[in-house]
């Protein structure tokens, strides 16, 4: 087995929405996507305090593509146009594929707006290929006790598996393009090699704490671009550390996007715009 090496390091960037403490490292002034992973919003962490106002993310439209939200602290509400309705709780994982089109709203609980509280999301956009932009719509909200974890390397980390297939356990999420993603949690010392198939993109934000790469230091809030030669990415973390990790095939295909729609072309883009206006959604 071959460790893949760093190419280059990418800081997430602040761009807070109202009083919501944002960063955002993909797309960023050097880099705009790991295909097919698109764009990436680390929202807090931060505490709201009683009687707040919650999060801004009311009704808006989506086509073309799928968005992960992982609630790492705190409560998200979820209500869209096919139906779908949940509130999931610290831990756990809503994955909405927009396909041909969803209208949906991510806003805090009233209860978490009347007493407050700690509050950290990381939402994730992952694109679909041109044969699926069209997919009929789906969503799959999960608590975190329906994610199975287990302890993987030299026991020094857990690893929350969300989709695909990680050292035997499978994810819940059955995903359209094969997807594999998952949180990892490093204790002091923790150490892992993670085997990620050639010819597969490696998605690797360090949410909290400091890591080695294939013995190279990263600092938190720093999206990881590794090489494509190598069968492994090799992690281990001084102290604790939080991680999203993920890997995909990438699909090679052109990219145009005009804010919540991701399609292949211009003119697919405007029919999605008509289609939204329409009500078609």
């Amino acid at each position: 087995m071959t460790a893949r090496t760093i190419r280059r390091r990418h800081p997430a960037y602040r761009d807070d929405i109202a009083d919501l403490t944002t960063r955002r490292p993909l797309p960023g002034p050097g880099i705009d996507q790991i295909d097919p992973f698109l764009f990436l919003n680390h929202h807090g962490p931060q505490t709201y305090p009683p009687g707040n106002r919650g999060l801004p993310f009311g009704p808006h439209p989506h086509r073309g593509f799928e968005t992960v939200t992982f609630i790492l602290a705190g409560e998200l509400a979820h209500r869209d146009s096919g139906g779908h309705e949940s509130v999931i709780g610290a831990g756990g994982v809503q994955w909405m594929t927009a396909g041909r089109g969803l209208v949906h709203a991510e806003l805090s609980p009233e209860e978490f707006k009347k007493r407050g509280g700690p509050l950290e999301i990381l939402q994730l956009w992952v694109n679909l290929p041109a044969r699926l932009k069209m997919t009929e719509p789906r969503y799959v909200g999960l608590q975190k006790d329906q994610i199975p974890s287990f302890a993987a390397g030299n026991g020094g980390v857990t690893v929350a598996a969300v989709s695909g297939t990680w050292d035997g356990h499978s994810g819940p999420v059955d995903t359209l393009a094969d997807v594999q993603m998952a949180v990892l949690t490093f204790a002091p010392g923790g150490a892992v090699r993670l085997p990620v198939a050639p010819g597969r993109n490696v998605f690797l934000y360090l949410v909290r704490g400091a890591l080695d790469v294939a013995g190279e230091r990263v600092e938190q809030h720093h999206l990881v671009e590794v090489g494509d030669a190598g069968d492994e990415v090799a992690l281990e973390a001084p102290g604790e550390a939080v991680v999203l990790f993920g890997h995909a095939a990438p699909f090679g295909e052109p990219v145009v996007a005009h804010g919540p729609f991701v399609m292949n072309t211009r003119e697919e883009i405007a029919q999605a715009m008509e289609d939204y206006r329409a009500g078609r959604f």
